[in-house]
Parts: structure tokens; C-alpha cells; sequence
């Protein structure tokens, strides 16, 4: 990757499904249930509580300290189908 994305705007879509727009132009709903596993994802279970992220460092965070790396979003919108 020659560039490091970054997510700039993040909107929840119910579920555990949240549409990411990227520095570079790229917007794509992300699953984001198959990363829920492991103590520090454990809380992000509850949708109350998962709905509560934001944006820090260019990446989705919650307020436990769980996130998920802006490269690793980036390729799954990517490969993603979903719209």
C-alpha cells in the first residue's frame, strides 16, 4: 500500500455495520463483527455499546480503547461488495 489510509467519517448502519469513508475517496459499509472476538472486543457485543465509537488517529476507537487499524478497514472496504 503507498498510501496510509485514513478513515474520515464513520455512520453506524445497524448491526454491527458501519460505513466508512476514507481519505482517498473510497466509502464502503464494513462488517465489523468478525473482528469482535478477545477481551478487548468482548463489550463491543453489546450494539449500545458498539454504537458509542468515534474517530481518533484516523480509525474507528471505542471508548474501552478497542480499535481496529485504519489499513486493515481499508482493505476490507476494498474487497468488500457491500454498499
Amino acid at each position: 500500500m503507498s498510501f496510509l489510509p485514513l478513515v474520515i467519517r464513520a455512520e453506524y448502519r445497524g448491526g454491527y455495520r458501519i460505513h466508512l469513508s476514507f481519505n482517498e475517496g473510497t466509502e464502503k459499509t464494513v462488517d465489523f463483527s468478525p473482528w469482535l472476538e478477545g477481551p478487548v472486543f468482548e463489550p463491543l457485543k453489546d450494539r449500545g455499546f458498539f454504537q458509542r465509537f468515534f474517530l481518533e488517529g484516523g480509525t474507528v476507537v471505542w471508548p474501552n480503547g478497542a480499535d481496529i487499524a485504519p489499513e486493515t478497514l481499508y482493505k476490507q472496504a476494498a474487497s468488500s461488495e457491500a454498499a
